[in-house]
């Protein structure tokens, strides 16, 4: 099998598996999972192009990248909402207006590129390098704020459920920390593959094993935090 299809295959099961537990669950865990989930979009987009209508579409790759930086920014934005939660118990908002703000900020994007020129490769690879700089340092701050959670959780039956978040997070980091080294040292670029080839390689399957236990971790974290919650 395709590698590139099989991460599709699992970040498709880890979305469908994360949106279904937002739908079930309280309202404190729906920016967390819809992130989740929202990932979904973020890889799909841009690497099965083949396999999807718009193909070599360059606006079609842009809103893959975008999604793909938005879902960090709603599941960062859900932890903190638990942090906050985990400390006074109160929770402020609905499930419906996580939905709608969500949809209204991937609309908004999409406005942004079709009123814009066609995105050339240049600016393609810039989208790419903001949002795994975004991945990247978020990721970071996540995993200190998770571990913040589990200390105000420890107690709780689902405390184990934010010590796996961790590590989903570490596979993360791997992931787009090796795509961002790759992205900033230009390492994809011929030339510079051939003078360094091993960096290349390297940091080429720390990025597919990152990406391969991220998508694993996703799915089977929220499959355990809802036997968990149930």
């Amino acid at each position: 099998m395709d590698l590139s299809f099989l991460q599709v295959v699992l970040w498709l099961i880890a979305g469908l598996v994360s949106f279904y537990f937002s739908i079930g669950n309280a309202r404190v865990w729906t920016s967390i999972s819809v992130g989740f989930f929202l990932i979904l979009f973020g890889e799909l987009l841009p690497h099965a192009l083949p396999f999807l209508p718009g193909t070599g579409v360059p606006q079609v790759e842009a809103m893959g990248y975008i999604i793909g930086t938005i879902s960090i920014l709603v599941m960062s934005h859900g932890f903190q909402e638990y942090y906050v939660f985990s400390r006074t118990l109160e929770l402020e908002g609905n499930k419906v207006y996580v939905y709608l703000t969500t949809l209204g900020v991937v609309g908004a994007s999409l406005v942004f590129i079709l009123i814009n020129p066609e995105p050339s490769e240049e600016t393609l690879r810039a989208i790419r390098i903001v949002g795994n700089t975004n991945w990247v340092f978020l990721s970071l701050i996540n995993i200190d704020l998770i571990r913040k959670i589990y200390l105000n959780v420890k107690d709780s039956p689902i405390s184990k459920g934010f010590l796996a978040f961790m590590i989903v997070f570490i596979c993360i980091f791997l992931w787009k920390g090796s795509e961002l080294y790759i992205q900033v040292y230009s390492l994809d670029l011929p030339s510079v593959m051939d003078a360094f080839p091993l960096r290349y390689q390297i940091s080429q399957v720390t990025s597919m094993i990152g990406n391969l236990f991220a998508s694993l971790s996703v799915g089977g974290t929220f499959l355990y935090l809802a036997k968990l919650l149930r």
